[in-house]
């Protein structure tokens, strides 16, 4: 008996082998080349000709025939690099190519060891090109034999001349200070070269009538799906991407959050108001693995919900300088001014740290903002 996939919203039963991964019954018949055709980038399909091989290629979304190279293909897009096997590069051939050769064993061990510690693949895509803009610097001159003042002399020259960001430079130290003492095991390399001082910044949160309004004006259900899981349960943009359907458990009203930051189980509350939201958009999308899904099948883009919210912004005319991870910080600095104590708020924020979740009371602090200036009594 096939394992089933359990949707807790009262309703769906749906079996694992309904559920087309991908339209082709066997990819080895299929040879994948990744070429750009008419401005566009595209992946090439190639196989014997087979009018059950060309059924199965037609059946994909966005596929085409190219009478000028006589081949199928369709969009480069992740969703078919996932489906196809196709292994996407963390760093460029370009990004390579400026990178001296005797360096380039050092970016593979580098890269091998972010992967060997289980490091996620933004973190490796980050600290991979952060580490390429070192040996950029270095130009001919080997990392292994670097010294502590050529990497003093750089962070000064990302100050002075690159004049960067205290976020980027400190991931750029980061970067290599992985290498030095991971990599390299140099322990106390970075002793003696200090870190920029970060600027302590407050977490930006929305109104909830400006909440209220942003959601009434985003008419796509899916959209207004996504936006209110996001701040009735206090997500990541990238926890919302990589909710899947059997996460959703009804019964106990309860989301499970898989491999959040820090690669960190938790659970978060389901809110009763959206229950049927859900199920109608449920019926309506008939997502097959995730929760909300792209174009081409597979999850929803991060970026892509980032627009849904700028979007949404534009549409309900809030003028701050907010991202979607805003709704997060507002969904706990409404807890905090609700009088939700402060652990329980970094329970269900997955926060590992108490002063990460105390942030939050300086936002959220009623009773200062009541004070009245002496201004006011003139």
């Amino acid at each position: 008996m096939s394992p089933q996939l359990f949707f807790h919203l009262g309703i769906f039963f749906i079996s694992l082998k309904d559920k087309p991964l991908s339209q082709m019954k066997d990819i080895s018949l299929y040879t994948f080349k990744l070429g750009n055709h008419r401005n566009q980038n595209v992946i090439f399909i190639q196989f014997e000709r087979n009018y059950s091989l060309i059924s199965e290629v037609k059946q994909l979304k966005g596929a085409r025939w190219s009478n000028t190279l006589r081949m199928w293909y369709v969009p480069d897009v992740k969703e078919y690099r996932k489906k196809f096997g196709i292994q996407s590069e963390n760093i460029g051939k370009l990004a390579l190519s400026k990178v001296d050769t005797i360096n380039h064993p050092e970016l593979q061990r580098f890269m091998e060891t972010l992967q060997l510690k289980g490091y996620s693949d933004k973190t490796l895509r980050t600290y991979s090109s952060e580490f390429v803009q070192f040996l950029y610097y270095l130009k001919e001159d080997s990392a292994r034999i670097c010294d502590e003042n050529q990497v003093r002399n750089y962070i000064l020259y990302c100050v002075n001349d690159l004049k960067l960001s205290e976020n980027t430079l400190h991931s750029r130290i980061n970067a290599i200070k992985f290498y030095f003492e991971k990599v390299l095991h140099k322990e106390r390399f970075f002793f003696d070269i200090p870190r920029p001082k970060k600027a302590k910044k407050l977490p930006k949160s929305i109104s909830i009538i400006d909440i209220k309004r942003l959601f009434e004006l985003t008419q796509n259900l899916k959209h207004n799906t996504m936006l209110k899981l996001c701040y009735e349960m206090g997500l990541r943009v990238s926890e919302i991407t990589n909710l899947k359907i059997n996460d959703i458990d009804s019964r106990t009203m309860q989301v499970f959050i898989e491999r959040a930051k820090g690669k960190k189980d938790r659970y978060a509350n389901l809110p009763e108001s959206i229950l049927d939201q859900l199920r109608e958009y449920y019926k309506e999308y008939k997502p097959k693995e995730y929760l909300f899904e792209g174009q081409y099948g597979g999850q929803y883009s991060s970026r892509s919900v980032q627009q849904v919210f700028k979007d949404s912004l534009k549409r309900a005319s809030i003028n701050k300088k907010v991202s979607i991870h805003s709704l997060r910080h507002s969904f706990a600095t409404h807890l905090l001014e609700n009088g939700t104590d402060i652990r329980f708020i970094q329970e269900l924020l997955g926060h590992n740290d108490i002063k990460t979740t105390l942030l939050y009371t300086h936002v959220s602090d009623k009773s200062i903002r009541k004070i009245r200036s002496p201004l006011d009594d003139l």
